[in-house]
């Protein structure tokens, strides 16, 4: 099937197909994991956490200072999942 017959059938432009096509094949950086301790109490390190984000699980994802913020979106969308 031609890219143009494509799009048209699914009623969006080919320049938008080029780009998600140029996007998806893009490397991507590499995603660095953090330890998770889930026994772990209030620390020295909570204390550093800029952020902290409570699953309602009530498990807490602290995040720090100078964290990337791809890595903190490729988190965030891995608990959306």
């Amino acid at each position: 099937m031609s890219v143009k017959k494509f799009c048209s059938e699914r009623c969006f432009a080919e320049n938008q197909f080029y780009y998600w096509r140029k996007r998806l094949r893009s490397p991507r950086p590499p995603v660095r994991f953090a330890l998770v301790d889930r026994g772990a109490t209030a620390s020295a390190s909570a204390a550093k956490a800029e952020l902290e984000l409570v699953l309602a699980t009530g498990e807490r994802l602290r995040i720090g200072t100078g964290v990337d913020a791809a890595t903190l979106h490729t988190v965030l969308e891995a608990l959306r999942a």
